[in-house]
């Protein structure tokens, strides 16, 4: 792919219960969209990273948004097709987010420190949001499951595409992307799955290292994870 495919491709972002079932301790969001549909989104997003899928219901979102029975029945027909739809709506959001962020940078190393960087400012600001996209995508079911899959082979092939850029030196096996994906997953998804809401920024050393050594050795790692520090 090269520099500029590696831009193409990180250019490229994405993102019934009954009455009466778990309501979020937390204070409802404010919303504000342009659309009752995007404000049930909204909702959806944040009752199933307060609480969880199991325990978010239909009456959960109603009861954050404002909104009427109807209005949600008016857009959606149940709970997992709002979930399916808030969640691609999620990830577009947070995807326009890392994009604009690495837009401002010329090379894979700083799109890649950027939007990674871009992504875990986000978890900060907010972390049921993470929880919503990344813990709860389990318990939503095999679609959702597939559309996270989809999401993260974007991010993978972005990735991958530091492969071909030249004079990089190391050669790492076939299986590096996914496992440099797979793994800062791994760690984010722990931290959100145990509660915590703060100091993902800080983990974004630590990431750079791990994503730039198998391509371009220790020496640019540790410049990487430096620079990410400052």
């Amino acid at each position: 792919m090269g520099e500029r495919a590696a831009s193409e491709v990180l250019g490229r972002p994405r993102e019934a219960g009954a009455a009466g079932e778990g309501t979020p301790h937390a204070t409802p969001v404010k919303l504000v969209t342009a659309s009752k549909r995007e404000t049930i989104l909204e909702g959806m997003l944040h009752a199933v990273g307060s609480v969880g899928y199991e325990a978010a219901s239909v009456r959960t979102v109603l009861d954050l948004t404002g909104l009427y029975r109807q209005a949600f029945y008016d857009n959606f027909a149940d709970k997992e097709s709002c979930y399916l739809e808030a969640f691609d709506f999620g990830v577009e959001r947070l995807g326009a987010l890392i994009v604009a962020a690495a837009s401002h940078e010329e090379t894979w190393l700083g799109k890649l420190r950027a939007g990674l960087g871009a992504l875990l400012d986000a978890l900060d600001r907010d972390a049921d949001l993470g929880r919503a996209l990344i813990v709860e995508v389990h318990a939503a079911g095999p679609e959702a499951l597939n559309r996270r899959t989809v999401a993260m082979k974007r991010v993978t092939d972005f990735v991958e595409s530091a492969g071909e850029i030249p004079g990089r030196g190391e050669s790492p096996p076939p299986i590096a992307p996914e496992g440099i994906v797979a793994g800062i997953h791994a760690v984010i998804h722990a931290r959100l799955a145990t509660g915590t809401n703060e100091g993902f920024r800080e983990l974004l050393p630590e990431f750079m290292y791990f994503a730039v050594l198998p391509y371009f050795g220790s020496e640019a790692a540790e410049r990487e994870m430096e620079a990410a520090r400052a």
